[in-house]
């Protein structure tokens, strides 16, 4: 069974787009496509919609191939210590979802891709994404079809936002990416690009990359096929 390989970029803005720009040439080198994860706000009152150099760049790599995938709202916390989108019911929810979707269209890198913050969804964020226009969800264990309600099992392995970041577990995240290689699963590695930054990390990712590599796993990036009508049917 042969593997597959989804690298994903999350916190671009413009103080860490050159990170993310530097990776993205090296990810291109190999052949690797990346899912950037986007979101209208994110701390220190950054912007995106005030950001047209990072929009520009967003939208200059998925003309190239890479995927967007909405990464929250403002990614606050809506409870002490729980990310965005990890305790919300299903109504505040839909409306964060809804705000950012305005945002995503009015920059133009509107997507039907969501990624929760820190992978984690609750159940009424789960039930809004549907009725929101969204079509496939990525959280920390699996990778979900809404439409047609079907799922991957596959454990993200990252670097930064709810992942640690020292040199053992940088050590452990290459291992797994080989193991899960090897065994012809989904290898899903996922990175800040503020610890793209850094050099410990940034070749954590790279060491990761290439061993699923080795290990014959395809470069993928998230996506959604709708569905192909049936010539013919009813």
């Amino acid at each position: 069974m042969i593997g597959q390989l989804i690298v994903s970029v999350s916190g671009i803005k413009d103080e860490t787009r050159d990170f993310a720009a530097a990776f993205a040439e090296q990810m291109d080198a190999r052949g690797v496509p990346l899912s950037l994860l986007v979101a209208p706000r994110l701390k220190d009152k950054y912007r995106l919609v005030n950001d047209p150099a990072t929009q520009d760049w967003v939208r200059a790599r998925r003309s190239r191939g890479d995927a967007v995938v909405l990464h929250g709202y403002d990614q606050a916390a809506t409870k002490r210590r729980r990310a965005e989108f990890a305790s919300l019911p299903e109504h505040e929810a839909r409306l964060r979802l809804l705000a950012a979707d305005r945002v995503m269209e009015q920059t133009g890198l509107r997507t039907r891709l969501f990624a929760p913050p820190r992978w984690l969804a609750s159940q009424g964020a789960v039930a809004a994404l549907p009725s929101a226009g969204f079509r496939l969800l990525a959280t920390m264990t699996a990778i979900h079809d809404l439409e047609r309600e079907t799922s991957v099992r596959s454990r993200v392995l990252g670097i930064g936002e709810g992942f640690r970041a020292e040199p053992w577990w940088c050590r452990a995240l290459v291992l797994g990416s080989g193991r899960t290689a090897r065994r012809g699963g989904v290898v899903r590695l996922a990175v800040t690009a503020k610890q793209l930054g850094t050099s410990g990390p940034r070749q954590a990712m790279l060491d990761a990359v290439d061993l699923a590599l080795y290990h014959d796993a395809r470069p993928q990036v998230y996506r959604w096929e709708p569905r192909i009508p049936q010539i013919g049917a009813a």
